[in-house]
């Protein structure tokens, strides 16, 4: 997959950039950072904090849909654009179509793959949806943005 990245990046986005490429060059820390004895347990870290926040958010409304744990009937505030993935947890407030829970799902893979190193890399992939490599990876269409 080509490289995909915002245009003109500043602030946060361009600091992520910067320390996501140094790590790259050193492969050695790529390895460890991405080696599923150090990604995994992060996924899980980030699925327990998504329970925990969707379990308070939702009230309780938490079931198993599409490839992800879906925590529904979250306030619109606590969660970005239509919805948010954290680790296996997919935060939202009423947007459960077939196409965006796949595209969650691709989410969900992604975290397993990156554990904790997702969080940077995600905020080093941009704010733009168009640009960022992992929504464009989920499907930009099944998660509505085309």
């Amino acid at each position: 997959m080509p490289q995909v990245r915002p245009n003109h990046p500043t602030g946060v986005v361009l600091l992520f950039q910067r320390g996501a490429d140094a790590v790259a060059r050193v492969s050695w820390a790529r390895s460890v950072l991405l080696h599923p004895v150090v990604a995994r347990p992060g996924y899980w870290v980030a699925t327990g904090a998504g329970l925990l926040w969707g379990s308070v958010m939702s009230l309780g409304r938490i079931r198993p849909d599409g490839g992800v744990i879906v925590a529904r009937g979250c306030p619109r505030w606590s969660f970005g654009r239509g919805g948010t993935t954290i680790g296996a947890v997919y935060l939202t407030h009423h947007n459960l179509g077939r196409a965006v829970l796949e595209h969650e799902a691709v989410h969900r893979a992604q975290w397993r793959h990156y554990g904790l190193a997702f969080i940077p890399l995600y905020i080093a992939a941009g704010p733009d949806a168009r640009t960022n490599r992992f929504e464009v990876e989920a499907g930009l269409s099944r998660g509505g943005y085309a």
